[in-house]
């Protein structure tokens, strides 16, 4: 790709340290001096990564209830929020998106490339979405007619990307179902795998581990109702709105160690028997993060997990998300004798590496496509018919070059 292409990231909002704010900061660093546009900014609620660089904030930013806490209040406003950038100047718009960033307006000339990370759960998954925050579910009411509206203008937004790039199989069928798209490829988030190492055998200890956000939707109570009644050792890394409940419904087992820096987390998945993902993930870091420190992984057999835990292999599946079935899973686990060594080969194939390489060659074919179709545009005669419109949206060829990950 051409040192001279103007390139800008576009994101959501920077109010979290979650896995898409990693994918963002991932992009951004393939291109360091691209300007990050986003709807909110807080320094102190997202990695450190975004606070040398130059992010462009929307009039969101200066309204008090745009905050990570109390952000869904000001949701009807956020479609505006991207809507107002200007990007002209720009050869390459590259979005982060799990909501609102794909629904950037861009100019003829400029090539959109959306990386999603899931289309919207406010709009398809609303209950999900709500359920995150007790303050989320007593709104849910009031909320329905809104969120409604916004289905609409999601569904609009989605044929604004010019290509789209699915985090997974599980989210491009998403893609596919809800907007009717598409995806150029499915590229896998990165994990720096050099971050993460084996201890020896003598430094495992006999305890499970959770990282995650403490939300509903992430299903921490299965893991702690589990090994409560297993009276099996749980340490759960993370904060969040359910914090409170689940102490409450917590045996003498489980320990709370609140959020931790990225070093002791790679201590803790290095000693610990294994990881549980009890939630249905979009595609789901936590697990190649765990392999790459040489351990296995229990995790629900829906969503993301599907791609990245070989069921036997790299960790053990469990087919109801209910206490009993995750249970039995706990003991199975911890009668099988699994390969630090084939775990980092099997988390390697999402190795940082990897992702660069298939995101830079996607985009350069992007590029390259995009200006060729720009170009016949501005030779076309005044007056021509265009081809049949694919579901309401004009058809974008394929690409030449199609990348995939997962299994």
């Amino acid at each position: 790709m051409s040192p001279r292409t103007k390139t800008a990231i576009v994101h959501d909002y920077l109010t979290q340290s979650g896995g898409a704010e990693r994918v963002a900061s991932a992009l951004h660093a393939l291109f360091p001096s691209a300007p990050f546009y986003t709807s909110v900014y807080d320094a102190e609620e997202t990695l450190p990564y975004f606070r040398g660089i130059d992010i462009r904030t929307s009039f969101l930013q200066r309204w008090p209830f745009s905050s990570n806490s109390v952000h869904k209040l000001a949701l009807p406003f956020y479609p505006a929020a991207f809507e107002e950038f200007d990007f002209q100047d720009f050869d390459l718009v590259l979005s982060s998106s799990s909501s609102f960033a794909k629904g950037v307006i861009t100019p003829p000339a400029t090539c959109h490339v959306c990386y999603c990370h899931t289309p919207s759960r406010f709009a398809w998954r609303q209950q999900e979405y709500l359920s995150q925050s007790r303050r989320g579910r007593v709104l849910y009411p009031l909320l329905r007619g809104m969120l409604s509206r916004l289905r609409s203008w999601d569904v609009e937004s989605g044929q604004r990307p010019d290509y789209f790039i699915a985090n997974s199989i599980n989210v491009a069928r998403r893609i596919r179902k809800y907007y009717r798209r598409e995806v150029a490829a499915i590229i896998p988030p990165p994990v720096d795998t050099a971050k993460y190492a084996p201890v020896s055998p003598d430094q495992v200890g006999d305890h499970f581990l959770v990282v995650s956000r403490l939300v509903g939707y992430k299903r921490i109570d299965l893991a702690v109702d589990a090994c409560s009644r297993l009276g099996v050792p749980l340490r759960v890394i993370g904060s969040g709105s359910d914090l409170g409940g689940l102490r409450r419904r917590s045996g003498p087992t489980i320990q709370f160690l609140g959020r931790l820096p990225d070093h002791e987390v790679a201590a803790e998945y290095a000693r610990c028997r294994a990881l549980i993902f009890p939630g249905e993930e979009d595609f789901g870091l936590t697990p190649i993060e765990c392999m790459a420190s040489g351990r296995p992984v229990v995790a629900y057999a829906r969503g993301g997990a599907l791609e990245t835990v070989v069921d036997g292999h790299t960790g053990v599946l469990f087919r109801a998300q209910t206490p009993e079935s995750l249970a039995s899973a706990l003991t199975q686990v911890s009668e099988i004798s699994f390969s630090p060594a084939a775990l980092r080969a099997h988390a390697a194939r999402f190795d940082v590496a990897v992702f660069n390489s298939r995101m830079l060659s996607l985009l350069e074919a992007a590029l390259h496509q995009h200006e060729e179709i720009y170009s016949q545009d501005k030779n076309a005669p005044d007056s021509f018919s265009l081809a049949p419109p694919r579901q309401g949206n004009v058809s974008m060829p394929p690409l030449t070059l199609s990348t995939s990950g997962g299994q």
